[in-house]
């Protein structure tokens, strides 16, 4: 499968994953239930939820100002965390883009129980066709979601399209290196059933080909194999708690999957980071 595979490979894919019992327990019970994407580890004792809100908390500083009446679209929004923490602080609209009904779900029960339905909007869909009008939108918000898009290259057109002029966007996505050798990403790649990554080097590249000016992009890659560790150590550890939510076979995979994650980032071929554009 390449990164051209259709709406119907790749992204269904995806929502069938994302959907299936076995990993919306996953990334509930184990991965922090309100953010299921890579986070910072400033301390040894840092908790894998702990360290994926200063995630969402190190982006939102970036966007200190944000206007009450700006509008949101977090993209592949998964539980909503981030959405629901930019509208307590800031006090905008956020909607949230995702294709996973099971974690839309669990995200609409999140935001009735903080109390932010009036702010946090939950809608079904995948950015490579936002189901949203053109240049509706202040700032577009990402993590670790468009990695699962066989064209990522849309997905970055179809962000343009509905953001206003002077809008901003926000995101962080696991990459390849650069400079990374053919074949060295085999088992990640087939983890993901794609044939690559992005790259800073392509989002530099395919955003500043859409019109947008780099605010700033910070190279956090060193967190990329933490989490991934703890996030083994944590399943490892709780194994026989999840015995009943989680699949024997499910857990096997994660396991093999999150060390080749683990090993690819400690050999240097992996990057992640916060990027941060805006569109002239």
């Amino acid at each position: 499968m390449n990164v051209n595979a259709s709406d119907t490979s790749v992204v269904k894919q995806a929502e069938a994953y994302y959907d299936s019992a076995d990993a919306d327990h996953f990334y509930f019970h184990v991965w922090g239930g309100q953010d299921i994407h890579i986070g910072l580890y400033n301390s040894a004792e840092v908790s894998i939820a702990e360290a994926s809100r200063l995630t969402v908390v190190r982006m939102a500083d970036r966007l200190e100002g944000l206007p009450a009446q700006a509008r949101v679209l977090d993209l592949g929004a998964g539980y909503g965390g981030a959405a629901r923490y930019l509208a307590e602080r800031y006090g905008c609209e956020v909607t949230c883009l995702n294709l996973s009904e099971a974690q839309n779900e669990r995200n609409k029960q999140l935001t009735k129980q903080a109390g932010l339905e009036g702010k946090v909007h939950v809608r079904y869909g995948n950015f490579e066709q936002i189901p949203e009008p053109d240049a509706s939108f202040d700032v577009i918000w990402s993590q670790d979601a468009i990695l699962h898009s066989g064209q990522r290259m849309q997905v970055l057109k179809e962000a343009r399209r509905v953001l206003k002029p002077g809008g901003q966007l926000i995101m962080t996505d696991p990459m390849q290196a650069d400079q990374v050798a053919d074949g060295v990403l085999g088992n990640v790649l087939a983890r993901i059933h794609l044939d690559t990554m992005g790259s800073f080097a392509f989002y530099r590249a395919g955003l500043e080909a859409l019109g947008f000016s780099e605010v700033a992009v910070e190279d956090l890659t060193i967190h990329l194999v933490r989490h991934y560790s703890s996030v083994r150590e944590q399943l490892l550890a709780r194994r026989q708690e999840l015995a009943d939510v989680v699949s024997e076979t499910y857990v096997e995979r994660m396991l093999t999957g999150l060390q080749h994650w683990v090993d690819a980032g400690s050999a240097g071929h992996l990057a992640w980071g916060i990027m941060h554009f805006r569109l002239a």
